[in-house]
């Protein structure tokens, strides 16, 4: 479903009835991760709702998830809440009872100070794994929030700060349509940059059809004020994810605590809707659109890329091996060092193809470059053999920042795409740290 949106200011506050705020709590102490050259950063924020929320949630299927994950998981079933508190600088990840401990105050707290219900809080951790919560700070942290609060810009700017880690910009978008003859927006923002493919769930638990070898944390807030209930929300969530934070790799990596949080407040006085009804349709594209603006911005952002390119593949036998030679292609540190020097080396492309589980014939497999959604292919390899197209102008197909890379298997209907990065000396650089300087090691 095409639709046109307007885009609005005011990214997580643009719907009314929500406010945030981000302060600097010296979270991030020494030896608790990357970015502690960037001073007194904001490290806690605070997203609430005037009124109780519909809420959903898409959590890391990571067998190893962190304190905040496991909070939130039975809390985002009961389909109500009203709060986010957030924080960067500590994962709370492999932390033992005390971690379960941490984030259940952290959430307790944080109704407590904003005069809201048991149960209604939520949390969201993002940093160094293995190391305890520094609590007096993040307790002072979040009752010098609550205060500040508001709906501006600026306010969103402070919250979208306030979750950055490795990031190097803050990521946020709001749009405005129209739903069942009312005005609705949704706005958003996320961070993320290392330790990037996502594989979430509703429940975290891992589903059949994921994907085998999924492995800085990806978190993302979506706020709108469109009236929706909670289970609806969540069928919306589950497609949008699956389409977009689910479709992101920048080193193949899965965190211990990516999340993707929605809460709607109804105050838009839209009629509720079903899943089957128009409404939804408008309603799914809306949050679809947004959360791939916010995941396309992550890899954009990745440690260290250069280069951001659209693998597609087409003709496999089915959806899953369209999806895992996408991935082992995406992933392919050979493939991913090429592409950071402009070289389009398809004997790369098709050997990690070769090693995915889907099933591949050699003699049906074209490989090409294009222009982002270009259907324009200059063909550097048609039924598994090399074309025409000269050394020079397959390299000025690779050369562009972004690109896509067509990969054709001919074999049946399946289709898929992942949004990858290039693998680059500054990712190197920036994840092996320096042992003798804590501040320099990574989450």
């Amino acid at each position: 479903m095409k639709l046109k949106f307007k885009d609005v200011e005011g990214a997580i506050v643009a719907p009314p009835g929500f406010r945030t705020a981000g302060v600097f709590c010296d979270i991030k102490r020494l030896g608790t991760g990357k970015g502690s050259n960037k001073g007194q950063k904001r490290d806690l924020t605070l997203i609430v709702s005037d009124v109780p929320c519909s809420v959903a949630g898409m959590f890391t299927t990571n067998q190893i998830c962190a304190a905040p994950v496991k909070v939130c998981v039975p809390r985002v079933a009961k389909g109500i809440a009203q709060a986010v508190v957030v924080n960067s600088g500590n994962a709370n990840a492999c932390t033992g009872k005390q971690g379960m401990k941490d984030a259940l105050a952290m959430v307790r707290l944080t109704e407590k100070t904003l005069g809201i219900k048991d149960g209604y809080a939520l949390v969201g951790s993002t940093g160094r794994i293995g190391v305890t919560m520094p609590m007096e700070e993040v307790c002072s942290g979040i009752l010098a929030t609550a205060p500040l609060l508001g709906d501006t810009a600026d306010h969103a700017a402070q919250a979208a700060e306030a979750i950055m880690t490795s990031d190097t910009k803050p990521k946020q978008v709001a749009i405005e349509f129209k739903l069942g003859g009312k005005t609705v927006r949704l706005g958003g923002m996320c961070k993320g940059a290392g330790m990037i493919q996502p594989g979430m769930s509703a429940t975290g638990a891992r589903p059949a059809a994921l994907p085998q070898g999924l492995h800085a944390t990806m978190l993302g807030f979506i706020t709108t004020d469109a009236a929706i209930e909670a289970k609806v929300l969540q069928a919306a969530l589950r497609e949008a994810v699956a389409n977009s934070f689910n479709r992101i790799t920048v080193d193949g990596d899965m965190s211990t605590n990516d999340t993707v949080l929605v809460l709607a407040n109804g105050l838009a006085g839209n009629k509720k809707f079903g899943v089957r009804s128009s409404e939804f349709g408008v309603f799914q594209t809306a949050l679809t659109h947004v959360c791939l603006v916010l995941a396309k911005k992550i890899v954009c952002d990745g440690e260290g890329v250069h280069r951001v390119v659209t693998v597609r593949v087409e003709g496999a036998k089915s959806i899953a091996d369209a999806d895992a030679a996408a991935r082992a292609v995406a992933n392919s540190a050979l493939v991913k060092t090429s592409w950071h020097g402009g070289d389009p080396n398809w004997g790369r492309i098709i050997d990690a193809l070769g090693y995915s589980p889907a099933t591949i014939v050699e003699s049906k497999v074209d490989i090409g470059y294009s222009a982002p959604g270009s259907r324009k292919v200059l063909w550097s390899l048609k039924r598994g053999q090399p074309t025409k197209a000269t050394y020079k102008e397959l390299c000025s197909a690779a050369a562009p920042k972004e690109f896509d890379l067509h990969i054709r298997l001919n074999l049946g209907q399946g289709a898929a795409l992942m949004y990858a990065a290039d693998l680059t000396e500054e990712y190197v650089e920036f994840n092996k740290g320096d042992v003798t300087d804590p501040t320099t090691l990574g989450g």
